[in-house]
């Protein structure tokens, strides 16, 4: 018995021993750049949540041999490889403790460029609209690119891990990109020079612009908060906790805006609400209590919040999020937990109106709407199946399937363009883009621009004249098609070029480009 006794003891202390050995590693070679926390500093955060937005290598081969073109080192001079094995296994543990991330600490970590000096006019003599910006995910950059002759106007770095699309101010001079550890970049393309950054959440979703351009809005997993930061010097305007009527916090799965509502939407994760957070500072009063009576000028009740950020709850049969939006922000569908169906909510009345068979995990972020024999309509790829369900945006009924190669994760068009593209992201088909007729629902042309690379995310010029494809791979490239042709223009070499993004069109919201 006391044999057994000190070999568990001895157990135990290995144990420790072996669980100290890669906190020891991490906290010698790795916390002045990534954090003490692994919260992240001059390097990312290293958690899970963070570090699954990493593909390619594994995180044992960065750990190795560190990343080209970034300020990661090689460590394997340094450590043995059971001790990186141990490592890595170590960064991927989920935090015990997740700390507080309070306006406090949101205002300190905002870093303002010095040395940006703002401009009259652009230092360049492009069409300021037609400006396309490639996120370039293979070294963290971003390439500005003149929409006329689609050349490079420019190359800036940006926060590792770039999540979510960027946001333009209404007059399309100052861009903002978030990065999945919750950092947040001002950039202003005129100067060509970065504002500033500051760091909004620990592990953020997506960011929203308000109508009016002056608020920022940033979705947050760590902490479970709404970030809401001013656009004019990224000060902090708010921070709200995300806590459903039932007390249950929840994570903020993305935030949207409803510029026709002068509104943020917000989807959360882990509660059966929907909030609508106003940007408009005489916003009526959110009554969320017992109210006597609402005759006017009798309304017998205490309001919960009231004009510039007020709050209002939409309680929903079950979490929804990945949500499309018709055109004038009345009605959301937003996708069911258990990836089936689609569940369509009237804003205005704020419930659910109506629910669509759409099996096969629906992207509806991606869904796109036009026209079609004088009714609207709108398209939504699916994650799990090879198809497109398309829908009447009145009936609210799937009036067609369009079978694909494969599964798909992103649809796009134009409003002076015939056809839609949608990628086959998953699967064996994944270097497939389809080009679709808007009136017959068929596939008129299967493009494959690079045999087994992945094709995925299609931008248009600001006149609908050209179609810009990615190949998503790090010696990738974006190309150039003649949007009536389909024919081949041009290839940019790129570096992993994931989204592309137009001004104008991300301004005036274009037909068939997602917002």
């Amino acid at each position: 018995m006391i044999r057994l006794t000190a070999s568990l003891s001895a157990l135990l202390l290995m144990t420790s021993l072996s669980v100290a050995g890669p906190a020891q590693d991490y906290a010698d070679n790795c916390q002045d750049c990534h954090g003490a926390g692994r919260l992240g500093g001059v390097g990312p955060a290293l958690i899970p949540e963070t570090l699954g937005r990493m593909r390619g290598p594994d995180l044992d081969a960065v750990i190795r041999d560190g990343r080209k073109a970034t300020q990661m080192p090689a460590f394997a001079d340094i450590l043995g490889a059971d001790q990186i094995e141990a490592l890595a296994a170590f960064l991927k543990e989920p935090l015990s403790d997740v700390p507080d991330w309070t306006e406090t600490d949101i205002a300190a970590s905002q870093v303002i460029n010095e040395d940006y000096q703002p401009v009259e006019k652009p230092v360049w003599q492009s069409d300021p609209m037609n400006i396309t910006l490639v996120v370039e995910t293979g070294d963290h950059h971003v390439s500005v690119l003149d929409g006329d002759t689609f050349e490079t106007l420019y190359r800036f770095a940006t926060p590792f891990a770039v999540h979510g699309g960027p946001k333009f101010s209404p007059d399309g001079r100052y861009v903002f990109i978030m990065s999945r550890d919750g950092w947040v970049q001002k950039y202003d393309l005129y100067a060509l020079q970065e504002v500033g950054r500051v760091r909004a959440g620990l592990n953020s979703r997506n960011i929203a612009m308000s109508h009016d351009g002056k608020w920022l809005a940033v979705a947050n997993y760590l902490p479970m908060t709404l970030t809401i930061l001013s656009t004019e010097d990224l000060s902090v305007a708010t921070v709200m906790d995300v806590t459903a009527k039932d007390g249950t916090a929840s994570r903020v799965s993305a935030v949207y805006q409803a510029p026709n509502r002068k509104s943020f939407i917000l989807a959360l994760k882990d509660a059966p609400e929907i909030w609508e957070v106003a940007t408009d500072p005489e916003a009526d009063p959110v009554y969320e209590g017992f109210v006597h009576s609402r005759e006017k000028g009798m309304v017998e009740a205490l309001p919960s919040s009231v004009g510039l950020f007020a709050r209002r709850r939409i309680l929903t049969a079950e979490p929804l999020d990945d949500f499309f939006f018709d055109d004038d922000y009345r009605h959301l569908v937003g996708a069911s937990r258990d990836g089936a169906r689609g569940v369509v909510v009237n804003l205005n009345v704020g419930r659910e109106i109506a629910e669509l068979p759409l099996e096969g995990m629906p992207h509806l972020g991606s869904g796109i709407s036009w026209e079609r024999d004088g009714r609207r309509v709108m398209a939504t790829p699916h994650l799990k199946e090879g198809k497109l369900s398309v829908i009447d945006t009145e009936t609210w009924k799937q009036i067609a399937t369009i079978k694909t190669d494969g599964p798909g994760f992103f649809l796009r068009s134009h409003e002076k363009t015939p056809y839609f593209w949608a990628d086959v992201f998953f699967g064996p088909n994944k270097d497939e883009i389809h080009v679709i007729d808007k009136e017959s629902l068929e596939i008129v042309k299967t493009l494959k621009p690079v045999e087994g690379a992945t094709v995925a995310h299609v931008e248009f010029t600001k006149d609908g004249r050209y179609a810009l494809v990615s190949v998503w791979e790090d010696d990738g490239a974006v190309i150039v098609y003649d949007a009536s042709t389909l024919e081949e223009i041009r290839r940019l070499p790129m570096r992993k070029p994931s989204g592309k993004y137009n001004v104008w069109n991300k301004i005036t919201f274009s037909e068939g480009t997602s917002h």
